[in-house]
């Protein structure tokens, strides 16, 4: 009977790794051709985004770069479903979105935490639209609140935390309900350079556990590269892609010591070069 069971839990683990390799290759995001239009009153028509094209398969971290103003954060709210499309088109799963996407995750700039809840009601507030049980949902909040260090701080307000906290709060509150895929809109930019390494590193610790797809759009190059599987770099308005970078660094990664990982230096110096001649380019144009 020992035998097999553990030949039955063998074969289990080979079924579990084989549909993980299958889904890594699955692409949970594409945007086609995506443009972005809006009316001002101080410039008329305004071009944000034009044909943007891009692929992103399941279990991927991507990030986004460009010069303020790109379009970066318009592209995230275009995928999920926060603004509507002026042309092209996105999909999810393979369906083409339309309306507001509630399968995924948004992480905006600020902490955005409800200040009537304690971080414990929070962090629950998006379990609730998932069928769990009470034991699986307590078990769900006790799991994200222990990995993001947040144990003890429970019954704190958003007021009584720190910046950091209110952060990590955050993040957690959108990967607690395990959407495929979780946007995030500069979510350290605010933060002090300790806190925002501290932050890092705890974000890819819980990436490396859950999986979960992450397009991260960030003002950093080096958090750019420290965090992602591959850069998308957009150019000045209207925002295109102009390039996509491959990160050659092995997982997982030591946020602390990421300038001496092998790989790092390459593609830092790639992605410097691709984004000062985008600077260039900008400068050029308004002066």
């Amino acid at each position: 009977m020992e035998r097999s069971h553990q030949v039955a839990t063998r074969e289990s683990s080979s079924r579990d790794d084989a549909e993980k390799a299958q889904g890594a290759n699955r692409l949970v995001i594409q945007v086609e051709n995506a443009t972005k239009i809006f009316q001002t009153p101080d410039q008329g028509r305004m071009i944000a985004l034009e044909r943007i094209t891009l692929n992103v398969p399941y279990g991927e971290f991507v990030t986004v770069v460009g010069p303020s103003g790109c379009g970066k954060s318009t592209l995230l709210k275009l995928i999920a479903g926060l603004t509507p499309l002026s042309g092209g088109r996105i999909l999810y799963q393979g369906s083409e979105v339309r309306g507001l996407n509630t399968k995924v995750g948004y992480v905006p700039q600020e902490s955005k935490l409800f200040p009537w809840l304690t971080l414990e009601e929070n962090v629950a507030f998006g379990l609730d639209s998932k069928r769990y049980s009470k034991q699986q949902r307590e078990h769900q909040l006790r799991h994200f609140i222990n990995l993001a260090g947040l144990t003890g701080f429970e019954k704190y307000y958003p007021a009584q935390l720190s910046g950091g906290m209110g952060k990590r709060a955050s993040i957690i509150r959108a990967l607690a309900y395990e959407p495929p895929v979780i946007l995030m809109d500069e979510p350290f930019g605010p933060l002090d350079a300790q806190t925002r390494m501290v932050l890092q590193d705890e974000l890819l610790k819980i990436w490396e556990q859950q999986r979960q797809t992450i397009i991260f759009v960030t003002h950093d190059l080096v958090e750019a590269v420290a965090l992602a599987d591959r850069v998308v770099v957009i150019t000045h308005r209207p925002g295109r892609v102009k390039d996509v970078i491959q990160v050659p660094m092995q997982r997982p990664r030591n946020i602390f010591e990421i300038h001496r990982q092998e790989g790092f230096d390459e593609a830092y110096g790639r992605l410097w070069n691709i984004f000062r001649n985008e600077l260039n380019i900008r400068n050029n144009s308004n002066g």
